[in-house]
């Protein structure tokens, strides 16, 4: 495997992971909708618990892909599973988190045979 290859399978299930966690992020905003700053502050905090669950298996995975690929592969079911394998929502949101998995999974599997 060449090295620019390598890079890109390291990287890119990175930042798919952030850009995931800011996409999920982006939702907690509905919070605010139009209440007080300090109103809405508690319940924007609770939004914000699934994109910090994001970031949390990103940087498990940034050191131990593996783990990333599992961890994100345990979201996208839990994620399912919470919205009752709804296809509309686990297309939406499972279908990128499992994405992931597989680039963690892909990745690490490029690495261990480096």
């Amino acid at each position: 495997m060449t090295h620019p290859t390598a890079a890109v399978w390291r990287w890119t299930p990175r930042l798919a992971g952030v850009a995931m966690s800011l996409f999920l992020a982006m939702f907690a905003l509905d919070a605010f909708d139009g209440r007080p700053f300090f109103t809405a502050l508690p319940g924007f905090i609770i939004h914000l618990l699934s994109a910090f669950l994001v970031l949390a298996a990103v940087a498990v995975g940034w050191r131990f892909p593996v783990a990333g690929a599992l961890a994100f592969g345990g979201l996208a079911a839990i994620y399912a599973i919470s919205v009752k394998w709804r296809l509309d929502w686990t297309a939406l949101i499972g279908g990128p988190l499992l994405i992931i998995a597989v680039l963690f999974g892909v990745g690490a599997r490029h690495r261990a045979v480096r």
